[in-house]
């Protein structure tokens, strides 16, 4: 019984961190990196961002990622399949 109340719990406790995600970025869901190891978005090697690029090229949610990304000032990582230095140069030219 005891198992069971944990497993519970910790039901609940991951539902409790998951809810201001989803409410923020609820587009998240159908993110084709939602089940990829969040490290390669933040990668030291040009093949981690070449696996996160691979990523997002074929994910239907990028443009929502990259508006997120845009809006929020996302200043590390892959994001909507663009890197650091691509969404600087995008929000130079949108200033």
């Amino acid at each position: 019984m005891e198992w069971a109340m944990n497993a519970m719990d910790d039901t609940l406790e991951m539902e409790i961190l998951a809810a201001p995600i989803l409410e923020e970025r609820p587009w998240a869901v159908f993110s084709a990196c939602r089940d990829a190891d969040p490290d390669i978005f933040f990668g030291a090697t040009k093949e981690e961002t070449k696996q996160a690029l691979a990523l997002c090229a074929v994910c239907p949610v990028r443009s929502d990622c990259l508006e997120h990304a845009l809006e929020a000032r996302e200043r590390f990582g892959i994001w909507g399949g663009t890197t650091e230095s691509e969404r600087r140069k995008i929000l130079r030219r949108i200033a």
